[in-house]
């Protein structure tokens, strides 16, 4: 009888013991869930995400020859660095070609405005030649006006047998003079007019021609700027900061304009572009502070901030965007890209490489 009473306390202990673990258990799971949800509530992550940056496609703007190649594949290069030069001497031949042109046209527009500044100098001459015209007209006009009343005079006299007959007829013979000198200088301002105005008129064709000389030098200089430029383009030059990646090209190859020959990858100022679900965003913000983890560096965090978030889902830009008008609309959940810049030191031995896989998390605030 006593060893079955403590039969039944052990077991009563045990069935204690039994309730104590599961409520502890379960109040470990409860606190558990609660700062798990907690967690989540202000911690939000994706693993939809990679590396982004800024790829700087090379390409020859000419056709040609390759004659030297200054990179190899995943070296680091500056900002003006050289990379590719092509064979300059068919560019060099047109450039000389369009220089002698250029040079050609502004020889003959020398000509041309040496021929204004003589037809000026003249239009110079022949004006102070029609305005002495104009003043002998003028002067022999009052010296007629005066042999017409020198001569009335005279005749009256002569009718009154007050003067003689030869004084008449010399004073008759003065106005006859004086009318065929006004005839001559009216004559002679005709002229200077008219050759004033031929003159003109030459003035005007030369002028013409100058513009038309002007005009074809700029068409020259045009060439000429161009073939400056192709002969520019003979050497290609980095772009930005970073390094060659993708290089297709050996020397020796014919490239043609337009043609990608390699490709500088800057790795200042690279993002990760995360592709959040729709559901996710709510408390998204720019300038909240994210966590990021990378597939190639398990343990080790980077830093970076929210720069900005897409205007639209990834679907909505694709080749095929949803028409939810066709009546085959299934509702799926959408994601939406988000910007994440990296702070600028937690990256400073650039170990982080476009493409890679990355899961960031986004502490609300």
């Amino acid at each position: 009888m006593d060893e079955e009473k403590k039969n039944n306390n052990n077991s009563n202990k045990r069935k204690k013991l039994g309730f104590i673990t599961l409520a502890v258990v379960l109040l470990i799971g409860v606190v558990t869930l609660f700062f798990y949800l907690r967690y989540k509530a202000g911690h939000i992550t994706t693993d939809d995400a990679f590396i982004d940056g800024r790829i700087h496609t090379i390409a020859a703007k000419i056709r040609g020859t390759v004659n030297a190649i200054h990179v190899t594949d995943n070296q680091p290069v500056k900002k003006g660095d050289l990379l590719i030069e092509i064979d300059p001497a068919d560019y060099v031949v047109k450039v000389e070609e369009a220089s002698s042109g250029t040079s050609e046209e502004k020889a003959k527009l020398a000509e041309v405005e040496a021929q204004i500044s003589v037809s000026k100098t003249q239009i110079a001459e022949l004006s102070a030649g029609l305005e002495a015209a104009k003043a002998n007209l003028e002067l022999q006009e009052a010296t007629l006006k005066q042999a017409v009343k020198d001569s009335e005079r005279a005749e009256n006299l002569y009718k009154s047998e007050a003067i003689s007959r030869e004084r008449y007829e010399k004073t008759m013979t003065s106005h006859t003079v004086a009318s065929a000198q006004v005839k001559a200088a009216r004559e002679q301002l005709k002229q200077a007019e008219k050759a004033l105005e031929t003159q003109k008129a030459v003035v005007k064709q030369v002028e013409a021609l100058r513009t038309a000389q002007q005009s074809a030098i700029k068409e020259k200089e045009a060439k000429l700027n161009a073939a400056q430029l192709n002969f520019g383009y003979t050497k290609i030059y980095a772009p930005s900061d970073g390094y060659i990646t993708r290089k297709s090209i050996e020397v020796g190859n014919q490239v043609e304009a337009g043609r990608p020959l390699m490709a500088v990858v800057p790795l200042e100022g690279i993002w990760v572009t995360a592709n959040y679900k729709e559901t996710q965003l709510a408390k998204v913000r720019p300038g909240q502070k994210v966590i990021i983890k990378v597939d190639t560096y398990p343990g080790k965090k980077f830093e970076g901030k929210i720069e900005s978030i897409m205007s639209g889902t990834g679907a909505v830009f694709s080749l095929f965007p949803p028409e939810n008008a066709t009546g085959n609309y299934v509702k799926v959940v959408q994601r939406i890209p988000v910007k994440i810049m990296f702070d600028k030191e937690t990256d400073k031995d650039h170990v982080l490489r476009v493409g890679m896989s990355v899961v960031p998390t986004i502490l609300i605030e």
